[in-house]
This record gives C-alpha cells, sequence and structure tokens, in this order.
C-alpha cells in the first residue's frame, strides 16, 4: 500500500457521502455512487415515489409486493422494532411527519396530535409474507420510515461493491455513519481515525478521535437535527412509547460494530436506554463497543476491545465503564 488518499463524495440521502481509497478506480467509484442512488431510489420517503412510498400509500387498502431487498431491511428493522424497551421503529413514519424536525416547518405538535398518530406506529401493525414479498401497513395512515436504518444498510452494500473491485482498504462516510474496510496504511498501528463531534459545537471541533480497523462507527445525537422554542431542544430521536423526543442524560451515543446496520439499529436503542440501561445491555452484547457522551460533560467507554479512544477536548471527562 502506498501513502496516497483519494477521496471521492457526492451529495446524496440528504447529506454528503465520501469514500476515500488508497488507489485510484474510477469504475469502483462510478459503481458505488450508481449503487447508493439505486438503492435511495427504492427506499426515501422523501420522495413520492419509491418502493416503501408504494407501501405507504396502501396502508389499510391491500398489500404490495417488494424487491427481495427491500422486503429484507424492512423484516431486520421490524425485528429490531419489536426487540424490549427498543426505541427503533420503522413504523415511526407519522410522528416524524407531524414534527418535522430537519425541515421547513418544525414545530411543537399539539397532544391529541401526537396521541393520533401514536395510535399508527405499532410495528406489530406491519404484516409481511415472505413467500410473495409483500408488506401490507394494517391502518390507513400508516408510514414506513427507513431513515434511521438506510444509511448503514447501504454502506454495507458498499463494502461488497468494493470487495467486487478487489478494494479490501478504504473508508465510507454516509454522514455520521463511518464504515472502515480493513487497515490503515496511515497510522503506526494501522487502525483508522474517525472524529467524534464535540455536542452543539462547530463542525470541525472534536471531542477525541476514534481509531478502529475493519469497524462501523455510527454516532446518535441531539445536536444533528433539533430545534428550540420557549428554551426547550426538540431533537429528531423521537420516543415511541410518548410520541416525544426522548429525554435523557445523553447529548451523543457511538456504537462501534461489525457492520453498519447493526451500528443504525443499537445507536437508536441504546441512546433511548440511557446511560445505566445501556451500559447493563452491553454487558450481554459484548461483540459491538460504545461510547457514551453526556450532558455533564462525561464521555464513558463500554467494551474497549472494539476500539481505541483519544481524548482531545479536556473539558471533558473521560470514564471507562470496563
Amino acid at each position: 500500500m502506498n501513502d496516497a488518499c483519494y477521496t471521492y463524495s457526492q451529495q446524496l440521502m440528504g447529506t454528503t457521502v465520501s469514500l476515500q481509497l488508497l488507489t485510484e478506480n474510477p469504475q469502483a467509484v462510478a459503481a458505488v455512487f450508481n449503487t447508493i442512488k439505486a438503492l435511495e431510489t427504492r427506499l426515501t420517503v422523501n420522495r413520492p415515489h419509491s418502493e416503501v412510498m408504494s407501501i405507504n400509500h396502501a396502508a389499510g387498502k391491500h398489500a404490495v409486493v417488494v424487491s427481495e431487498l427491500v422486503f429484507d431491511l424492512i423484516k431486520q428493522a421490524k425485528q429490531a422494532s419489536l426487540l424490549p424497551n427498543s426505541s427503533f421503529n420503522l413504523a415511526i413514519g407519522p410522528l416524524v411527519k407531524l414534527w418535522k424536525i430537519g425541515f421547513n416547518g418544525h414545530r411543537v405538535p399539539d397532544a391529541q396530535s401526537i396521541n393520533e398518530k401514536r395510535r399508527l406506529i405499532d410495528p406489530n401493525l406491519i404484516e409481511l409474507n415472505q413467500h410473495n414479498h409483500s408488506v401490507y401497513l394494517a391502518k390507513k395512515g400508516m408510514e414506513i420510515d427507513l431513515g434511521a436504518i438506510a444509511k448503514g444498510y447501504i454502506a454495507d452494500i458498499i463494502k461488497l461493491v468494493l470487495a467486487q473491485h478487489n478494494i479490501h482498504h478504504a473508508i465510507i462516510n454516509c454522514g455520521g455513519n463511518v464504515l472502515t474496510i480493513g487497515s490503515s496504511p496511515f497510522t503506526p498501528n494501522q487502525h483508522w481515525q474517525v472524529g467524534l463531534k464535540k455536542p452543539f459545537a462547530s463542525a470541525t471541533s472534536l471531542l477525541g478521535i476514534i481509531q478502529v480497523q475493519d469497524k462501523s462507527v455510527v454516532t446518535s445525537g441531539i445536536y444533528e437535527r433539533y430545534f428550540v422554542q420557549d428554551d426547550q431542544i426538540y431533537h429528531h430521536i423521537i420516543n415511541p412509547a410518548t410520541g416525544y423526543p426522548l429525554n435523557n442524560e445523553l447529548d451523543s451515543i457511538t456504537i462501534i460494530s461489525t457492520n453498519s446496520l447493526t451500528g443504525d439499529i443499537f445507536s437508536t436503542i441504546m441512546y433511548g436506554l440511557g446511560c445505566k440501561k445501556g451500559l447493563a445491555a452491553l454487558n450481554e452484547r459484548n461483540s459491538m463497543g460504545a461510547i457514551f457522551v453526556t450532558k455533564d460533560k462525561r464521555i464513558i467507554l463500554k467494551n474497549q476491545q472494539h476500539f481505541q479512544f483519544h481524548l482531545l477536548d479536556q473539558s471533558y471527562q473521560l470514564c471507562p465503564a470496563d
């Protein structure tokens, strides 16, 4: 391997997607971005037409047959939604559209509207037929939203695309979802370096550096999409149990895992559990590491066999949990 690095980026999935390769490979780059565009077209709910929107349009009317790819992703998302105490919910769409956090027209909805939408977010009402790959939303007004899982799924697919082009050392960054492939030639320990953002600070302000090799790094934070009303912060991580943004001691949580889909799911679930319950849950899931960032400026590291962390901001206290 040489010490050169080639970076390519495009605006996709509502964010900047960047790809870093160690060698120039125009065919691989074209294949990556074409794959992302094709998958986004199938999975998005931010356009009138997609495979997912065809399901939403038919809610309460009839089942919709979708591709095996989309069906399998919905199946995995439903399974994650039905885990005990899961804040991950693929049926959260009606509440997301009601709050409009991160979009024009955001506001605090009235309690009646929230309660009405909560009746439409039960993942048990999503009926899946494995035989013909059909999906049926049992109530009119229900909406699947794969936004919390699509980036991770797509990042994992990109890794497969790169392998087909014999590329086994790279970084994929899908805006908060970073997937490192293989080892890095740029550091003595051959670990890739991923920045951990400082909450509510400039985009370049970092709390520290996460060092990983062949791992996914996914962060869920309340500082990416939010608005302030009457001195109260309302962020985009909605609690399915209440219909309001989750309110706990965390500013963010980062999951370090083998694949990015797992990171997507469990960054949301662990954020919802909060520090104490999240750390306890990770005792049972030592296949992933985690970094909890609290509102009172503590950084808690869990299952550090999966990563190394170098603190940059001395206003925060480093607290290993292991």
